[in-house]
């Protein structure tokens, strides 16, 4: 059960961004998901939260607490997990599959990106 904190937190990183990518630096699959973003839109047309670089307490949920919420928002807690215009679109393998059918390409304009 993700805690409160956390729900905020990935609900409104959601909200707030026109792309959101929930990674870990070391995820081969993570890495994928961006760089096939990175082909697309521009780095400030992004937010990418590196779970492994966060330093929880304070404002900050834990990373097993963010994967929590993950879980609740899309049903998986793996990463990467990737959200344009509010919409989960999948993981890495997703991302890069809706990128060479050009649906990613669609769902980004649709968005102003």
């Amino acid at each position: 059960m993700p805690t409160e904190q956390a729900l905020t937190f990935v609900n409104n990183k959601i909200k707030n961004n026109k792309v959101v990518v929930f990674s870990k630096t070391y995820c081969p699959y993570c890495i994928k998901a961006k760089k096939v973003l990175a082909s697309l839109v521009k780095p400030d047309q992004m937010e990418v939260i590196e779970l492994d670089n966060m330093q929880p307490g304070g404002a900050d949920p834990t990373i097993i607490e963010i994967q929590d919420a993950l879980y609740e928002v899309t049903g998986a807690r793996s990463v990467p997990r990737v959200f344009v215009g509010g919409e989960f679109i999948g993981g890495g393998d997703d991302t890069a599959a809706k990128a060479a059918s050009g649906e990613l390409a669609a769902k980004l304009k649709a968005i102003g990106l």
